[in-house]
């Protein structure tokens, strides 16, 4: 018989991309293209996040929560039957940087669907500033990683107030580069290859010449299980996509005790990673039902009541090993919940960015993922999990597997913070 051998499984950079740059049509208005990169896994402090005491803490998770929910529903449905990888965290931060250049009704409507209106971007910027360097101060077993960069067209005028902000709120490298020279394209990929440990060697292919900005966020992510999968438990086993085709795809399996919930619509689960600071919560849709079904509940009030049944239960999981990669152009979702005059050349204002008529041409956003069994050594407390199990399972034992699309969502449980969230119809 083959001895069993603790491992883990480990997730790894969730990654987008922002790129910033500018076209100048014939009639003298430049377009400001934003590209969304980097991705990932972040904390967020609400008391950190908004230190006023004007807007009550929870108000601001909230936000955060509800800009997720409505993000995600809005490529679902612009998507359909797609793999889906967001992080909205993520994408709210890149976004910050680029407030700090708006103006007028553009501003307006950023801070409405980030859900910042009526916060001062100063208390805003200090806030994200704390929270980046919170996040990289965490003790769970793992690596969490961000960065931000400014790559500026050598020669264009940008306002110094917009280049000092991020700067110092948000540590970005701030480089003047010479976007005509060959060697700019490797110089800025080098950067994202080495803040995402590899992951992405290339973020550019090549610099138009009506570039004037690439903004870039980088975040790299590496959690470990708390409590290990055993690899020789791996299995070949049917996956059924809902077109009603099923593919043989490795499904790993464990016993254990886990917080659980089961309704009439789906079976949920929450997979701590080491540290039990971050999770990541499964839910799988009852069988003749898809994941969009879950879509109209995914409320900040529906969220929290989840979460709050969940029950620890002892019980049996399968789940899919998986290695997937998502590009998209955010464009007509932001768009879609609110943001639109950023992308209009007639009516976008980024005043405090540059003294020249610019804006959003296209922001394009890639995530990276990838769940494996990395063989890592489990620490002494899982190998005692993992031994209470049950041989001989109960009546009221719970079965969950994971054989068709499902949702999953990465969170922080000390602030209950939605930091990831997608949904995997196909893990080939």
């Amino acid at each position: 018989m083959k001895k069993n051998r603790k491992t883990s499984i480990a997730t790894f950079g969730f990654l987008g991309l922002f790129v910033l740059s500018w076209l100048i049509p014939s009639s003298k208005t430049q377009v400001l293209s934003i590209l969304a990169d980097a991705q990932a896994i972040q904390e967020v402090s609400p008391k950190l996040f908004f230190p006023k005491k004007s807007w009550d803490k929870q108000k601001l998770v909230n936000a955060q929560m509800q800009f997720g929910f409505k993000l995600f529903s809005t490529l679902a449905k612009q998507e359909s039957e797609q793999n889906i990888f967001v992080s909205p965290v993520s994408v709210a931060l890149s976004l910050s940087m680029l407030y700090n250049g708006a103006s007028g009704m553009t501003q307006q409507e950023m801070s409405s669907v980030l859900g910042i209106e009526g916060v001062d971007i100063e208390a805003l910027n200090k806030a994200n500033q704390t929270l980046e360097q919170s996040l990289q101060k965490n003790n769970y077993r793992g690596q969490l990683a961000i960065a931000n960069s400014l790559w500026a067209k050598q020669g264009f005028s940008f306002r110094y107030q917009f280049l000092k902000t991020n700067r110092e709120y948000y540590q970005a490298q701030i480089t003047n580069l010479n976007f005509d020279n060959s060697e700019s394209v490797g110089i800025i990929n080098r950067w994202v290859e080495d803040q995402t440990q590899g992951k992405v060697p290339q973020i550019i292919e090549k610099i138009n010449h009506e570039d004037i900005l690439f903004l870039i966020n980088a975040i790299y992510f590496k959690g470990v299980w708390q409590v290990p999968f055993d690899e020789s438990l791996t299995t070949e086993q049917p996956f059924y996509l809902r077109d009603g085709r099923s593919i043989d795809f490795p499904l790993m399996s464990r016993q254990g005790k886990y917080p659980y919930l089961e309704t009439s619509q789906f079976q949920a689960i929450s997979l701590p990673y080491g540290g039990e600071r971050f999770s990541l919560e499964i839910f799988l849709p009852k069988a003749n039902t898809n994941p969009e079904d879950l879509l109209p509940q995914l409320t900040v009030t529906q969220w929290r009541k989840w979460m709050e049944q969940l029950r620890e239960q002892q019980g049996s999981l399968k789940l899919p090993r998986f290695s997937l990669s998502y590009e998209v152009d955010m464009k007509k979702a932001l768009k879609s919940v609110g943001m639109s005059t950023m992308f209009e050349q007639s009516s976008a204002s980024f005043s405090k960015l540059t003294s020249r008529q610019v804006y959003v041409n296209h922001l394009r956003h890639k995530t990276l993922v990838e769940v494996n069994e990395k063989g890592t050594q489990s620490a002494p407390t899982s190998s005692a999990d993992v031994r209470v199990t049950s041989v001989f399972p109960r009546e009221d034992d719970f079965s969950m597997v994971v054989d068709r699309p499902f949702l999953c969502m990465i969170r922080d449980r000390k602030t209950e913070t939605l930091l990831f969230i997608g949904v995997v119809e196909n893990p080939t």
